[in-house]
């Protein structure tokens, strides 16, 4: 055959569009020759950036744009779509997967009768194979669902956003969903800031039997009544107790002993995956997308190509495969025996808003395929991610655990002290997490048994406040209230730090600053909807009514942002001042003799010379909350003028090192915040983050000037598979390679973000 006529042949096979490079190798390895699969690296059209690209006035059409970076890689897929046979969309299940479907073939202008759509929950031969038999077309009520939003997100970060600027301060953002994330934040700080701690004590007890063995005790009841927390409210209280105690005969007065069942806890969600990962392994919410973005798109193991470990990680359900619950149980009984089979598959009640049943939990592709087997081609991070989500799949198939618990009654005369324990009988699920319990162990004991005292012992307590959020309490707080979707979470909380809303203290807690009080109180008072919880989350029952086909998208566009319009046009004209006012203070700036005021900025609070513009002169405004001075943090960086230590100081583009000796040296250089990558220029530096003159972040090497190697995004100390640059984070979650000829796209987070 003539060698233009085989090329014929092989153009009018099958094109696979996918969404990330990674993932049309994986696939690409179980489809046939007679198939091409493609990548579209991620988003390819979307609305302007520099524009609110929405005709208002005109049922809110949306105008779309493929953005220049992305216009050659679609005139390859368009090419190779009309050269094609028939074409296959085979993005994501969710909605934005559908979108990206949709985008593409509005772009490619194909009949229907070219294009299929083939959806799965897992990047397995089978799965795909599958797929194949059972096309369908694009559902618009999906891609309706997910325009719905972005549009609506547009609409008040594309508006809302500038009103910030003029009243607060300049670079603010505003959002529907990061709004509401910021409010429960400074709310929990406010209860924290107001909480006065109260006072109370227990008696703490060691005892042992005449058979010499030790266990502890507490203080429980006095003449048959239970104590409350608070009954022992003074020391004098509890020394009083103390001393009648001490001075009782100890004897056992009951004994109690019941079986307890202990269930395994269901497979994950996407929420339930971001809370573990975040209390166990120490993972943010974006950390932990990231990385399950990967176990599920495929990774090499040996000389066997990539393969897909887990399911799709952006997913409300509880429900498990067939295929799985049958393999679980093969290995179940396998490793452990058949008394930790279970008779019947488990399944779960899942109890999300708005859940998606059709949709699977996030388990392992393969439940025979164990972390050991697989932590030799990972990343640490990653066989630890592997690790957690195949325990927890596992487990949710083995019998529950039986335990015995044990509650002694002791009796010290008009006082009762109380001691409880645990044994397991049988591990059950325990066999496979043996982490989720610790036996309390207690001695044999029976009724009416002399008992003695090794110690007995007051211990002061003072209640605590609630604790600052983590990425796990807040994205279980955000899932209870209906507030956002699983593809919405983490790149929420991303949101919210990066554009200087909260800061990661101790523990990385998630703390408000200034600005994040001054913005939600303006919020709350003349824009309630936009961070009252019960309307956002309405706002989610819509979107889950439209992709079900059950309401058209723009009157519910319509219904939300007509009102919001005009009381926007109304506090326009309304609120003349800014809202954060500056603060007179008696400090006189030392450059130009005037008056300096404290003001806030995007970083937070600053001096600054009333002189503006004439004087540009600011200080740091080095204060905690109850405006004590707060001592600078010293260094062990020697000010490169004079010699002295430098100080991290507070300004108005955060935290710098300035000179112990100012104001006779003003010495100071930027504070740079570390990444731990290293710099692949020079092999030597490290990859710091720096801000330019005009306050914007970027990235480059601390060596700098000996070496200039820069980014604007984030690195993330990956290698693009492509062409070996570093890869950075970019707009909308992606994961973008630093060289822009390159263009390779792997996409993270695709959840809708504001400006």
């Amino acid at each position: 055959m003539p060698k233009k006529a085989a090329a014929s042949k092989k153009n009018a096979g099958t094109l696979v569009i996918v969404e990330s490079p990674t993932k049309a190798k994986t696939i690409g390895r179980f489809l046939g020759s007679g198939y091409t699969v493609l990548s579209s690296f991620g988003h390819i059209r979307d609305l302007p950036k520099s524009e609110l690209g929405i005709d208002v006035e005109h049922a809110y059409a949306p105008r779309y744009v493929i953005p220049t970076d992305k216009r050659k890689r679609v005139s390859e897929l368009k090419k190779a779509a009309a050269a094609a046979g028939k074409v296959w969309f085979a993005t994501d299940e969710d909605r934005e997967g559908e979108a990206i479907s949709w985008h593409l073939a509005e772009i490619f202008g194909l009949p229907d009768d070219k294009v299929e759509r083939i959806t799965f929950h897992e990047i397995t031969e089978t799965a795909i194979k599958n797929a194949l038999e059972h096309p369908r077309k694009i559902d618009r009520n999906l891609v309706n669902a997910q325009q719905a939003r972005r549009i609506l997100d547009r609409l008040v970060g594309y508006t809302l956003s500038p009103f910030l600027w003029k009243k607060v301060a300049k670079g603010l953002s505003a959002g529907r969903v990061q709004s509401v994330a910021v409010r429960l934040i400074v709310e929990r700080e406010r209860e924290i800031l107001a909480f006065v701690p109260r006072e109370y004590w227990t008696v703490e007890a060691q005892l042992k039997t005449p058979r010499d063995e030790s266990f502890p005790a507490r203080l429980f009841a006095k003449n048959g009544e239970t104590l409350d927390k608070f009954a022992l409210a003074t020391q004098a209280d509890a020394e009083a107790a103390v001393t009648a105690v001490r001075a009782a005969t100890l004897s056992v007065s009951s004994v109690e002993r019941k079986q307890v069942k202990k269930s395994p806890s269901a497979p994950y969600t996407t929420s339930t995956l971001q809370q573990d990962a975040n209390r166990k392994l120490g993972f943010s919410a974006k950390q932990t997308m990231l990385l399950a973005q990967q176990l599920y798109e495929g990774v090499k193991l040996g000389d066997g190509g990539e393969v897909g470990l887990i399911t799709y990680m952006r997913t409300d359900s509880t429900s498990l495969a067939q295929s799985f619950t049958d393999a679980a149980a093969a290995y179940i009984e396998k490793t452990f025996g058949k008394k930790y089979r279970p008779e019947q598959p488990r399944t779960y009640v899942t109890k999300s808003k708005g859940a998606q049943e059709a949709h699977e939990s996030v388990r392992p592709t393969d439940a025979a395929r164990t972390p050991e087997s697989v932590e030799a081609h990972l990343s640490d991070q990653q066989a630890k991610l592997y690790d957690l989500i195949w325990r927890r799949a596992v487990a949710s198939q083995m019998p529950d655990a039986q335990l015995e618990a044990t509650t002694v009654d002791i009796a010290a005369g008009e006082y009762t002290l109380r001691s409880t324990g645990s044994v397991v009988a049988f591990d059950g699920f325990l066999a496979l997490t043996p982490e989720s319990q610790k036996d309390t162990l207690l001695p044999v004991l029976t009724e009416k048994e002399p008992l003695a005292a090794e110690s007995i012992e007051p211990k002061q307590h003072f209640t605590e406040p609630p604790a600052r959020y983590s990425d796990a309490s807040l994205v279980k707080v955000l899932e209870e209230h209906g507030i956002g979707r699983p593809s919405t979470y983490a790149p929420t909380i991303a949101t919210i730090t990066e554009r200087g809303y909260v800061e990661r203290i101790e523990n990385r807690r998630l703390k408000p600053t200034d600005i994040a009080f001054a913005v939600t109180d303006l919020l709350v008072a003349h824009f309630p909807q936009i961070v009252d919880t019960e309307f956002t989350a309405k706002m989610e029952e819509e979107f889950d009514t439209i992709a079900e086909g059950g309401k058209e998208w723009a009157p519910v566009i319509d219904a939300f942002y007509k009102p919001y319009a005009e009381n926007l046009a109304a506090k326009e004209k309304e609120i003349i001042k800014k809202v954060v006012e500056d603060v007179p203070t008696d400090m006189v700036c030392e450059k130009c003799g005037k008056p300096m005021v404290i003001k806030t900025g995007r970083f937070g609070k600053f001096y600054a010379c009333t002189g503006f513009p004439e004087c540009r002169n600011t200080k740091p405004y080095d204060k905690d909350e109850a405006g004590n001075e707060l001592p600078p943090e010293t260094t062990d960086e020697k000010c490169q003028l004079c010699g002295k230590p430098m100080e991290i100081r507070e300004g108005r583009f955060g935290k710098y090192l300035r000179c112990t000796g100012y104001p006779e040296c003003e010495g100071k250089k930027p504070l740079h915040k570390g990444t731990g990558v290293t710099c692949p220029k020079c092999g030597e530096g490290e990859i710091v983050e720096k801000r330019s003159k005009r306050g914007k972040i970027f990235y480059a090497c601390n060596r700098y000037p000996k070496c200039d190697q820069a980014y604007w995004q984030k690195p993330t100390g990956e290698k693009c598979p492509k062409c070996g640059s570093l890869l950075t984070f970019a707009a909308k979650g992606e994961i973008r390679c630093s060289n822009k000829e390159c263009g390779y796209v792997k996409p993270s987070e695709t959840g809708p973000q504001t400006p």
